[in-house]
């Protein structure tokens, strides 16, 4: 997910000068055009349908991201804040402190209006992937200056490695990375200009590295995080591998890197202020870091969603959107391999050691292997108590192998390439021979439960006005969020009650995943589960009717789509005091 290219000096390794990137020609197309079609054929399973179809693998998720994706559309259009009032009204959720998207879902305003929230979401599964493949290309070709079968190879496995295909399902924030070659190229750059003496390039290389921080915060913090913590790495490897050059451009680098950081630090000042400290920040973990961690025996293993996979492999993550790693032997091999082969290239060298930190503590606070934990201390127990770190998970720590092992490919094939007789050869065949294994199947789709009526036809106006707050029975969860997508078909005109979410509701402020259940949701939610109508007392009447004042409410509404319908229906009428309305296919009761 993340992540890292070494940093080069101005001089190529054997000493001569660097040639700062190398004209495009039809191959670099070729490529770029395979990048996209291997996104659409990823995808496959939810074309030409978005809206008749949803991720099978994680398709809470995907409510959620597209709730996001549509109130971004409400950012757009002016309605700039950072705390939504459309979801757990009246408390509301705090933008940044979830996995908002936010300028994803500004930049595809035009296609959710006019096609829908779930095209959207389908299209970004698409450009985050091959958007990422060819951002790399670019890097590879412009500051290593590879050859575009060394650039292509190298990309195809950035852009499409296991790791990346797992978090498409439903993670746009992890996959959507086309920012992070820009962030490395600008890294580079300065360091470059920095040992040159060239202030002019340091000062906008700086600004330019500014500009990409701030819009990767509004995408995608972790991966901003992870890439932070990679570049580091890479950074001192390569200064102490190379430390006269460290030396000659230490200062100026220095002055661009505080420049980056005050200009950007300005710029986000608020915006992280509302995350942390706002209202609904939250800080520390939801997760515990002892679950979420890389297995050991997953490094050399193969993802059960790509053709050497198979369905054992799976219990060596926690789910279908964490094969982070499942890199297989033969690729592990080969790396090692050009790791070894190019030993003399700091680049290369700088980049092995960053990934090899990463991979380690992304092993967590104690080591297993093959879902045995072992009796091993893990270094990531140093960083558990560290601030911003404490609220990661240890497993995707193993996601800039991703882009580090993209780099080391690159480096060997170009390498191999320069030579002069059929040896060049071996080294992009031996290439493509280890990621075959590792070549991802479409992504599984299942039928989308379709919309009711009363949504899809705009019935719903007549229950609830533009800004009011409609009461789905049963209410949302982050088990079950599926009203949600009832607000998310209307570019969320009208808000909701509870739902899925980061806050902090748990003891003492910590953070919660939703919020705590009120009457009328704990009540209809039994029902739902059950079907059994339960005894309706006047107290159990009266507190329903709190609810929803507390809610500030329009209507309740039961749609015939309802799990156990029939018994919802009875119930909120009982607390409610009223029977219903018919409207379309649902009950709706005016609150």
């Amino acid at each position: 997910m993340t992540s890292p290219t070494p940093i080069e000096s101005d001089r190529a390794d054997d000493g001569s000068p660097h040639v700062d990137g190398k004209r495009w020609d039809v191959a670099d197309l070729a490529f770029c055009v395979f990048y996209l079609f291997l996104a659409v054929w990823l995808t496959s399973y939810l074309w030409p349908d978005p809206g008749a179809k949803v991720m099978a693998l994680n398709p809470a998720d995907q409510t959620l991201y597209e709730w996001f994706l549509a109130y971004d559309t409400r950012i757009a259009r002016g309605d700039v804040g950072l705390i939504t009032d459309r979801l757990n009204v009246p408390d509301g959720v705090n933008l940044l402190a979830n996995t908002s998207v936010i300028a994803l879902g500004v930049l595809m305003t035009p296609v959710t209006l006019v096609f829908g929230v779930p095209v959207t979401f389908a299209v970004l599964v698409v450009l985050n992937l091959a958007g990422t493949a060819i951002a790399w290309h670019v890097l590879f070709r412009r500051v290593l200056g590879a050859e575009p079968v060394a650039a292509g190879l190298g990309a195809v496995f950035a852009g499409f490695a296991p790791g990346m295909v797992s978090q498409s399902v439903s993670h746009l924030h992890m996959t959507a990375q086309w920012l992070v070659p820009v962030m490395v190229w600008m890294l580079v750059r300065m360091y470059r200009a920095a040992g040159a003496r060239d202030r002019r390039r340091v000062g906008t290389s700086a600004l330019g590295l500014a500009a990409a921080v701030v819009v990767q915060v509004f995408i995608g913090e972790e991966v901003l995080f992870l890439t932070a913590c990679t570049l580091l790495l890479v950074t001192v490897g390569y200064a102490v591998l190379h430390p006269r050059a460290a030396r000659r451009a230490a200062g100026l680098f220095t002055a661009g890197m505080l420049v980056t950081a005050a200009v950007s630090g300005a710029l986000l000042a608020y915006p992280l202020w509302v995350q942390f400290a706002g209202p609904q920040a939250v800080n520390g973990t939801l997760f515990l870091p002892g679950y979420f961690v890389t297995d050991l025996a997953s490094f050399a293993a193969f993802s059960p969603l790509s053709v050497a996979g198979g369905p054992a492999s799976a219990e060596l993550s926690t789910g279908p959107s964490e094969y982070n790693t499942f890199l297989g032997w033969p690729l592990l091999l080969l790396t090692a391999g050009f790791v070894i082969w190019r030993r003399r290239d700091r680049a290369v060298l700088a980049a092995a050691f960053a990934g090899l930190v990463m991979a380690v503590l992304s092993l967590g606070p104690s080591i297993v292997y093959d879902r045995e934990q072992l009796d091993v201390w893990g270094p990531f127990s140093l960083l558990e108590s560290v601030p911003v770190v404490d609220a990661a998970l240890p497993m995707r720590f193993s996601l800039p192998l991703i882009p580090v092992i993209a780099v080391i490919l690159a480096r060997g094939i170009q390498h191999g390439l320069s030579r002069p007789d059929l040896t060049r050869y071996v080294a992009p065949v031996l290439t493509v021979v280890a990621l075959a294994p590792l070549t991802p199947e479409p992504l599984p789709a299942a039928t989308r439960e379709p919309l009711p009526e009363f949504i899809a036809g705009g019935h719903w106006r007549e229950c609830v006005p533009v800004g009011g707050v409609l009461v789905p029975v049963p209410l949302p969860t982050p088990q079950d969020p599926w009203p949600m997508r009832w607000a998310a078909a209307t570019n969320t005109a009208f808000g909701m009650p509870e739902g899925f979410f980061i806050a902090s509701y748990g003891a003492d402020g910590a953070p919660s995943m939703g919020t705590y259940q009120r009457t009328l949701s704990n009540v209809t939610a039994e029902v739902a589960k059950t079907g059994a109508v339960p005894e309706i007392d006047a107290q159990k009447g009266a507190d329903a009717r709190a609810d929803l004042a507390h809610w500030g409410a329009s209507c309740v509404v039961v749609a015939d789509s309802a799990p156990n319908a029939a018994a919802l229906r009875i119930t909120v009428g009982r607390l409610l005091g009223t029977p219903g309305t018919r409207l379309a296919d649902v009950y709706y009761w005016r609150a």
